[in-house]
């Protein structure tokens, strides 16, 4: 039986703009031991190859097939449950980019979706009209709900402040297809090839990445180097396989393999 990795990636492989320390050389081990692994991120703007030019610049030599985001799961889902479906999108590249690829036609009148991914490109005007069409009819779904870090000069909103404030003007809730959603986490295993025995998520958020691991029966790995930190453990009903300090402290073959 095979064995892979679904990896997230802020907090894990590198902080903001700096690579967490001994990031590269875990990676570099995945590949010279051809362990299969997927860098697993619920952000939507960027497409694989973007993700892939931001690891280059930090040290880190992969391939798209090694990328999968909340944009891929969510272009999927939205072929899988209506092909040729229409959608009306606040979000940015690789959101955009999924979409098409998936059949989905991208539209400003009278969609089947609305579709809100990150981004700093659509004004307020664009929400209300995204929110008039959902009161017309049109299904609500976002691509994760990830929190702003609510920090000073933090230059996103927040999809889930975003996503709240559409929902509070329509009385609709979105649905979710990023991290923790069993669509991303089930799509993302598909993509490596995986069954669920076979599946370990790393990841530094236990909102996120260790409950929606936890959740679909596979193995997890939670790393210090991000949001998590070991006192706040005991505030959830579910924990994770492993505890490491960073990636770089994981060792190799993993007790369940």
């Amino acid at each position: 039986m095979k064995q892979g990795l679904l990896i997230d990636m802020d907090g894990v492989i590198y902080s903001g703009e700096e690579l967490i320390f001994g990031a590269d050389r875990f990676i570099n081990h995945l590949l010279e031991k051809d362990i299969p692994f997927a860098f697993m991120t619920n952000n939507s703007q960027r497409t694989a190859l973007e993700v892939v030019r931001k690891l280059k610049r930090l040290g880190i030599t992969v391939e798209p097939r090694h990328v999968y985001t909340s944009a891929m799961a969510t272009g999927k889902f939205l072929g899988d449950q209506s092909p040729n479906g229409t959608a009306y999108v606040l979000g940015e590249g690789g959101l955009l980019t999924s979409l098409h690829e998936n059949g989905i036609t991208l539209v400003d009148t009278d969609p089947e979706f609305v579709v809100l991914g990150e981004g700093r490109n659509f004004t307020l005007e664009m929400v209300q009209r995204a929110v008039d069409m959902i009161l017309a009819g049109a299904k609500f779904i976002t691509t994760n709900r990830d929190p702003s870090p609510k920090k000073p000069g933090w230059n996103n909103l927040g999809i889930a402040a975003t996503t709240a404030m559409i929902e509070e003007a329509t009385g609709r809730k979105a649905f979710v297809t990023g991290k923790p959603s069993p669509v991303m986490m089930r799509s993302a295993r598909k993509f490596l090839g995986l069954e669920t025995a076979e599946t370990t998520v790393v990841g530094d958020t236990m909102e996120t990445d260790i409950q929606g691991g936890v959740q679909m029966g596979y193995k997890t790995i939670l790393v210090l180097s991000g949001i998590s930190s070991k006192d706040q453990l005991g505030h959830y009903a579910f924990k994770p396989d492993l505890i490491v300090g960073s990636v770089d402290k994981i060792e190799f073959p993993l007790k369940w393999w």
